[in-house]
């Protein structure tokens, strides 16, 4: 499909900076692809209502790492350059692929040093500013260093209007979060609060987890012109025997499957065979889901706004239907809702035509 029927006007003054206090604050607007009217307006706070007894929400447990780090790259040919590197996605005890910048003067063999105890070599380059980076420390004694030099890699369209400061390790965090690797939040789950669960398990909702260590290349625009040339970047995630055969009860006593995120959603259909069965499952996932998939989990699916011409935006327009879609990103931008990672949320229904 061509990259450009996911275009949309988006103002800047769209863009949240900041989370809403409290979290379940935060706007839902109700899409409904088959109802007489698709879209309503509703808050966060209101999705026990929405909801079901029997019904099951599937969270990401992911942890956000302080993955954003400042160096100095030596080589025995020139002096130090100041570089910057995000990891994404760890693939050994001591090895990282990482997004360097700037990314065409680094080469293979090139050390680089992050602070007074962490340093590593660029061992492999790959494209577009893709490196692996081998560190001198390996396992938690790496995790130790990377947490005490490492920033919080806000995604670029709020870093690039503010600093990171000590509020976002707080609020580009879920409350549930405990399995550490990812570099950017699933941002629909931050909209959770200990009062939600406990209103959501009076109702009878079940709660079940899977974790998928968001990448960076989330971030990442789609540079073809055609979605049939863009690759995805790979992520690690696994599903437990226990989650799977949870989320399979659920679906054969007659509950929904509600995905919290595209990132739990990607996984679970990573997770499925054909007819519908979830597996347990880990590994690395690059799916890339644009309209024409037939989905074979979730029923609904509750996500933040996204990007123009993103993959995320691509996901939730085959989930509901590209045209129901645009019309709700219309509407949402005409009725003052907040866009991106700090934004207000949306709460889709599948669209099976």
């Amino acid at each position: 499909m061509r990259v450009d029927l996911f275009d949309f006007d988006l103002p800047e003054e769209s863009i949240a900076l900041r989370p809403v206090t409290p979290r379940e604050a935060a706007k839902l607007l109700v899409v409904r692809p088959d109802a007489a009217t698709p879209y309503e307006d509703r808050t966060v706070g209101d999705l026990p209502s929405l909801l079901r007894p029997g019904d099951a929400l599937v969270f990401n447990d992911t942890r956000v790492i302080p993955a954003q780090l400042e160096g100095i790259r030596h080589r025995e040919s020139a002096g130090g350059q100041k570089v910057s590197a995000t990891l994404h996605m760890r693939i050994a005890g001591d090895r990282w692929k990482a997004f360097a910048r700037p990314g065409k003067r680094i080469k293979r063999g090139d050390r680089i040093a992050f602070g007074e105890d962490l340093s590593a070599t660029v061992e492999e380059k790959g494209e577009g500013g893709e490196v692996t980076l081998r560190f001198d420390a390996s396992g938690p004694e790496l995790d130790r260093a990377v947490a005490t030099v490492g920033h919080i890699p806000l995604p670029p369209y709020i870093a690039s209007k503010r600093a990171e400061d000590e509020a976002d390790r707080r609020d580009y965090q879920t409350i549930y979060a405990r399995e550490e690797g990812a570099v950017a939040a699933p941002t629909a789950g931050l909209h959770f609060t200990e009062a939600l669960f406990e209103k959501l398990d009076a109702l009878g909702v079940e709660r079940h987890f899977v974790t998928l260590h968001v990448g960076a290349g989330t971030f990442l625009p789609v540079k073809a012109d055609d979605t049939t040339d863009h690759v995805m970047h790979e992520e690690i995630g696994y599903v437990s025997e226990a989650t799977a055969a949870a989320l399979n009860a659920v679906r054969a006593r007659g509950g929904r499957i509600v995905s919290v995120g595209t990132t739990s959603l990607r996984l679970l259909e990573s997770a499925a065979d054909a007819d519908g069965t979830i597996r347990p499952w880990s590994g690395a996932t690059g799916i890339f889901i644009t309209p024409g998939y037939r989905f074979r989990t979730a029923d609904i699916l509750m996500t933040n706004f996204h990007l123009p011409k993103s993959t995320l935006f691509m996901l939730v327009s085959a989930f509901s239907g590209l045209e129901t879609m645009r019309g709700a990103y219309a509407h949402a931008v005409s009725t003052g809702y907040r866009f991106y990672s700090y934004g207000d949320s949306s709460l889709l229904f599948r669209n099976d035509r």
